[in-house]
């Protein structure tokens, strides 16, 4: 049976006869394949977080700037607290940047903490190599 103008709705495209082929039923859904494919998604980006948090976001060694003094036009004096587990140890970057926002000194400092506690408050002369104008604390990981 071909389409003609008496055989479609109103206002619904007419086209010649055997011109364009076939015309194809409208697509099923799949709402089922499609809920798969998103929780497959989900799943993957959870363990992928799950490795990255493990790999870079160890909790246990968090590092917070007290205070950055003796600015000179070759160093900064960077006091810092540092958390680690009960008598652990860790190994913190410190950096200084200029007025630009341009790094002038980074040093990688060690800090332990005594058996019976977490926090370890610390000082540190950074040299620099141009007059500094803050000093800060990067990163702290584990020792070792």
């Amino acid at each position: 049976m071909t389409e003609t103008h008496a055989t479609l709705p109103p206002g619904a495209p007419a086209f010649p006869p055997g011109r364009y082929g076939r015309r194809r039923e409208p697509g099923r859904r799949r709402p089922l394949l499609v809920a798969l494919l998103v929780v497959a998604l989900v799943a993957v980006m959870t363990l992928v977080a799950v490795r990255l948090y493990r790999q870079y976001g160890d909790p246990n060694y968090d590092a917070e700037v007290i205070t950055y003094t003796g600015i000179t036009d070759s160093q900064v004096l960077v006091d810092f607290r540092v958390t680690v587990p009960k008598g652990g140890s860790a190994v913190c970057l410190l950096r200084a940047r200029d007025r630009d926002g341009a790094e002038v000194g980074r040093e990688e400092v060690t800090v332990t903490a005594r058996p019976d506690q977490r926090q370890v408050t610390a000082q540190h002369r950074l040299a620099t190599t141009a007059r500094p104008f803050v000093g800060e604390v990067m990163r702290c990981r584990p020792a070792g």
